[in-house]
């Protein structure tokens, strides 16, 4: 008993041994503030819902309806449930393993066995049957014994050195990164739904403003028509009038053809078949598309806020911890193992107190020759790690960028759709004079032709410059590590352990 006790006081204090690096939360140095141009917010955005920012309801709702039917957000929660489940199994390595046990046998001993000779000596006798045993006890030969059995086994390894911990340590990091992917698959979905909707509703506008100049064209084939019947124009300009006409009729085809695309494309975001949202986004948006303005914050921020960055440091935490899983396996391993049984050859008497039988063992395995496996084990943790923090590094430069630049292009963006709405006004007075002047004859169908061209040509580069800025302000959103809600549970706050050796 005094040794059991001994054991067991020497395991409690060599169990807050534990051998590996312990994780210290990275820092990396980060500019003070971006350098891009940065707007100043009107009314107050919610990141977690960015694309709320924009006031189209229809927008909201495709968002939200792929937040929750995307397969690949589907899949990210699925990792998250097998990560927490994987933590069980690490925590589970370190108790007892207990097991209840049940055996019936029976042996029947050949007649021809090489002790029936000494048995007969002890005084059994040789008679055949179903006997159990002579006077003594020992089975004679053609005689058989039936043993009954049931008890519990237990076997601990200790975790003398930590192995155990760390790779709990390892398992709930991992778990923390895989509600972070998580959140970055919903910061990703949600932006490439945007955007492809921006994209749609770029590709509407472009045929309504198509069918726009289509109008305005036919009226100056009229036009033309009029003015050749007095004689004032040749009539080959109604012919060249009709064929400006056809091709722009052509011009809007491939986008027509593109908008099925977008439609198939948000409908697979959705998690839904392509020729899902036909009719319900065949008609063009009349919600009056706002663009936000919403300050990028300070660099340190970003590093809270992003989830690729959070998940990429939770991985740096969980290599750490490996490499203390891989240090304790050159430490010796110790084993406790105990077996209570109940065994007797009939079921009448197996349950009484004479038929309990204790096993104990202690074991201990001490590594002598491997030929350089586990300290190998330990260098190649050491490696994934290193990795794992120059993958963390990567991604906080990446991040530092994706937020540089879309501030940079939507500021030049706004100037340059300030300049577009100027030459759409300007294009079209131009045309109106145009025309006016071709009515009475004072000028060539050429410019007409080519004004109508220009007043074309900046409207679909300002409708174009309109979605450009929307995508520009989602990507930006996306960059600043919206569109998550701090809902899940499980992922620690960035930096609670580990890091950098």
């Amino acid at each position: 008993m005094r040794r059991i006790v001994t054991v067991l006081l020497a395991s409690g204090v060599l169990a807050g041994c534990t051998v590996g690096p312990n994780y210290v939360a990275p820092e990396l140095p980060v500019p003070p503030a971006f350098v891009g141009p940065q707007g100043v917010a009107g009314a107050s955005v919610d990141p977690a819902r960015w694309w709320s920012a924009f006031g189209d309801p229809q927008l909201d709702g495709l968002v939200e309806r792929a937040l929750k039917g995307n397969p690949d957000i589907a899949i990210a929660a699925s990792r998250v449930r097998q990560a927490r489940l994987q933590e069980i199994v690490a925590r589970s390595a370190g108790l007892p393993n207990v097991n209840a046990t049940a055996n019936a046998s029976r042996v029947d001993f050949s007649k021809n066995a090489g002790f029936s000779s000494l048995a007969r000596a002890f005084g059994g006798n040789s008679s055949g049957g179903d006997s159990t045993g002579g006077a003594q006890g020992i089975a004679l030969p053609g005689s058989g014994i039936t043993t009954f059995s049931a008890g519990f086994d237990a076997s601990w390894e200790l975790d003398l050195f930590g192995g155990v911990r760390r790779s709990t340590e390892a398992a709930r990091a991992r778990t923390d990164a895989a509600v972070w992917s998580k959140r970055d698959a919903a910061v990703t979905l949600a932006a490439e739904v945007a955007q492809a909707y921006f994209a749609l509703r770029l590709d509407q506008a472009q045929i309504a403003t198509i069918e726009q100049e289509l109008v305005r064209q036919r009226r100056a084939l009229q036009i033309a028509g009029n003015v050749a019947k007095v004689g004032l124009v040749p009539p080959i300009d109604v012919t060249r009038q009709r064929g400006s006409i056809t091709s722009t009729e052509a011009r809007a085809e491939p986008v027509r053809a593109d908008i099925a695309v977008r439609m198939h494309a948000l409908a697979i975001l959705l998690g839904e078949p392509p020729a899902t949202l036909m009719a319900e986004l065949a008609a063009p948006s009349t919600a009056p598309l706002a663009v936000p303005t919403i300050p990028a914050g300070l660099p340190s921020e970003l590093l809270r806020r992003r989830p690729d960055i959070r998940a990429a440091e939770r991985d740096l935490a969980a290599s750490t911890a490996d490499i203390g899983v891989a240090v304790a396996d050159l430490y010796p391993r110790f084993t406790l193992t105990g077996v209570a049984q109940l065994i007797s050859t009939t079921l009448g008497t197996l349950f009484q107190g004479d038929s309990l039988q204790l096993t104990g063992t202690g074991a201990a395995q001490f590594p002598l020759l491997d030929w350089g496996r586990r300290k190998s084990t330990v260098k190649i943790r050491k490696e994934d790690r290193e990795q794992a923090y120059q993958r963390y590094r990567a991604t906080v430069l990446q991040a530092l960028r994706d937020v540089e630049d879309p501030l940079t292009q939507i500021a030049a963006e706004r100037r340059r759709n300030a300049a577009l709405q100027r030459a759409v006004v300007d294009a079209e007075s131009s045309a109106k004079s145009t025309e006016s002047q071709y009515r009475t004859g004072f000028i060539a169908q050429d410019a007409l032709l080519n004004a109508e061209t220009q007043v074309l040509s900046a409207r679909e580069q300002l409708v174009s410059s309109d979605a450009q800025l929307r995508q520009l302000t989602a990507a930006l959103f996306k960059a600043l590590g919206g569109g998550w809600e701090a809902g899940e549970g499980g992922a620690s706050p960035a930096g609670s352990e580990a890091a950098r050796p």
